[in-house]
């Protein structure tokens, strides 16, 4: 490989980006080994990222920003309609309540029936009083690739512990086909054998959890770097064509042959 450093273009949201979140949640394993984290496998039918398995997450919807606005931290709007994406999401998408302190077992199933039936998340918490805690997710990335071929998507990240429960998780069967707990690097093998496909910015940030053994690891580790738009781009390279992303993010692996890659 050649010395030269990959030189990132200069940070430019790209035209119609959608505005999105992404939950990594972590839990003890009962092995003793890596933390387990929740991924769910989108149906073949999605127009974006079929098949793949990736973390829990959608896009922000108008009231996430009300629901931000009310419960917030003082964080920007962006972040925080993001965090209440994520948490609203996660509930729609597994049947996991995160970030929702008040939220008992007996009554996840209601509330998730309401969200998918269309009512709002505002109203929602205003007739339970509630709160959320959105000061849970810890962020750590923030990823918006310009690939032709498929949506873009400007995602925040954001990582959790994952809450006590005993009910069954299950997939909103309208998205998703399949549910499963497993560490980083368990997920990143079952890529490589063929078991599963992950996208361009799954495999990057499963590498990147791989990195640390629990939920305090990577929390310490996230604060050790910036959140910085990434859009990944091609260079040139030692006669290949690369897939490169910058090199000061936390990420053990920056680059990725253009033609193994799987953009959406």
């Amino acid at each position: 490989m050649s010395d030269t450093q990959p030189t990132p273009p200069t940070e430019t949201l790209p035209d119609g980006a959608i505005p999105a979140a992404t939950l990594v949640i972590m839990r003890p394993s009962d092995s003793g080994g890596p933390d387990e984290i929740l991924m769910v496998k989108r149906s073949t039918t999605m127009a974006f990222a079929a098949g793949a398995v990736v973390f829990p997450g959608g896009r922000v919807d108008p009231d996430d920003y009300r629901v931000a606005r009310l419960y917030g931290l003082g964080v920007d709007e962006a972040d925080g309609a993001a965090r209440v994406a994520a948490l609203r999401e996660t509930l729609e998408e597994t049947g996991l309540a995160v970030g929702w302190p008040g939220l008992t077992e007996s009554d996840v199933a209601d509330v998730r029936k309401a969200l998918l039936g269309g009512t709002l998340l505002s109203d929602i918490l205003a007739a339970r009083g509630d709160r959320i805690a959105l000061e849970s997710f810890v962020p750590f990335a923030r990823w918006c690739p310009n690939f032709k071929e498929a949506r873009t998507f400007d995602t925040r990240f954001y990582a959790v512990a994952a809450p006590p429960h005993s009910h069954e998780l299950t997939v909103e069967e309208a998205e998703h086909s399949h549910i499963f707990w497993a560490s980083a690097k368990e997920t990143l093998a079952m890529a490589d054998r063929g078991d599963v496909s992950v996208i361009f910015p799954t495999r990057r940030n499963l590498e990147r959890l791989a990195l640390s053994t629990d939920f305090s690891g990577f929390s310490a580790h996230s604060r050790q770097f910036p959140v910085e738009l990434i859009t990944p781009w091609i260079e040139e390279r030692d006669g290949g064509t690369l897939l490169c992303i910058p090199e000061h993010l936390g990420y053990p692996v920056t680059s990725e042959s253009f033609e193994r890659v799987r953009r959406g």
